[in-house]
Formats: structure tokens, C-alpha cells, sequence
């Protein structure tokens, strides 16, 4: 069974993400069952809430304000479709990105889908899970990446996986493999993944 609403703890903002099916009534429903939890965080703590995830209407990213603004006195944002994209990222990881020939690939990866390219590439949709994206250089998924990414698939240690979340249980980065537990990945969202001064495939 899917969580229609998912609630992960950054340093920066605390993300409630709603999932890209979700009807309103039961993002509603889940927001009231969680909202009372998340309060109890916000006894001392001042950090901003970022809604993520599906494309919502003004009228129903205002029902969802005034529902959290009710239950905790804190900022509360919406990511712009858009907010996600080249520029984000570069703007957001301060490390240099190698620049490389790039495929476009325009729609979502569907289980079963396999991408691979001697450059980089960039998914203008989601990775789905049972899908995957092997690529010479770095990997981009302007939506969410639930799927298997190889980034510098040849051995190219300065590679990047970027994502809206990176929700995939494993990633690999030239010869370097991270694994997650679902556990995991429901608790803690990232966006970046390089391989860091250790030698390890650090994510953000």
C-alpha cells in the first residue's frame, strides 16, 4: 500500500511529499493523521516545510497551507514544477559538474525501460522502479528516481546522480555501489549522489 503523503527530515526544510496519484480527499485524510506527530518537532525548531511532489492547483495548495499553518506556526513553500532542473542543481551542489554530449529523453521510464549512452543523460519524467539509466557520465531525473542509475558507467569517478528525491534502493557511480533498505528511503530524502574524498558514494 502506498503512503499518499510522506514526511522526511533535512537540514534545511522538512519535506512533505505527495504522491503524483494522490486524490485530495485522501491527502487530507493523511496530512490529519500525521500533522500531530510532526507538531511535537516543532516545540523549539523553526525549520521551513516544503511540499513536494504532485503538480497541485492554488486552490488545493491552499487547503493544504491552511490545514498545516492550524496544527504549526512555520513557513510553509510549494516546489514549482519547474523548481527542478539543471540550474536547481547546480545552484544547490557546489561541487564542479563535468560538462558532456547529453540525451534528452522526454517522458517518464515505465518498469521493464532501459536507457543506456555514452555521455550524460536527462530524464524530463520519473524513473520508475524496475526501470533503469546507464550512462558514461552523470544522470539527471527531473522527477523522481525510484529505479537502478549507473552514472560514469565506464569508470568515471566525477560523475553525478541528481533527482528530484532519489528514492532508488541502489545506485552505482563508476564501480562504487550504495544500497538502501526501504526503510531507509522512506525516512531520509536525497537529491545528489557523487562519490566524496572517502572514496564513497555520498548522497545529499
Amino acid at each position: 500500500m502506498f503512503n499518499n503523503v510522506s514526511i522526511f527530515l533535512k537540514s534545511e526544510y522538512i519535506t512533505i511529499r505527495i504522491r503524483d496519484e494522490a486524490k485530495m480527499p485522501n491527502i487530507i485524510k493523511e496530512l490529519n493523521e500525521k500533522l500531530p506527530e510532526l507538531k511535537k518537532f516543532y516545540k523549539e525548531e523553526k525549520t521551513p516545510i516544503l511540499v513536494t511532489g504532485k503538480m497541485l492547483k492554488m486552490k488545493e495548495m491552499d487547503e493544504i497551507k491552511d490545514l498545516i499553518e492550524k496544527n504549526i506556526k512555520v513557513k510553509v513553500d510549494f516546489e514549482s514544477p519547474n523548481g527542478i532542473g539543471l540550474h536547481a542543481i547546480k545552484k544547490n551542489f557546489k561541487k564542479e559538474i563535468e560538462s558532456s554530449e547529453t540525451k534528452f529523453y522526454n517522458g517518464s521510464l515505465r518498469s521493464g525501460q532501459k536507457i543506456e549512452f555514452e555521455g550524460s543523460v536527462v530524464i524530463i519524467g520519473d524513473v520508475n522502479s524496475g526501470a533503469e539509466v546507464i550512462a558514461e557520465d552523470n544522470i539527471v531525473v527531473l522527477g523522481n528516481l525510484r529505479g537502478m542509475a549507473h552514472a560514469g558507467a565506464k569508470g568515471n569517478e566525477n560523475a553525478i546522480i541528481a533527482a528530484r528525491i532519489i528514492d532508488s534502493l541502489q545506485i552505482r557511480i563508476a564501480s562504487k555501489i550504495k544500497e538502501r533498505s526501504r526503510e531507509d528511503a522512506e525516512i531520509q530524502a536525497f537529491s545528489i549522489a557523487y562519490i566524496n574524498s572517502e572514496d564513497e558514494i555520498q548522497m545529499e
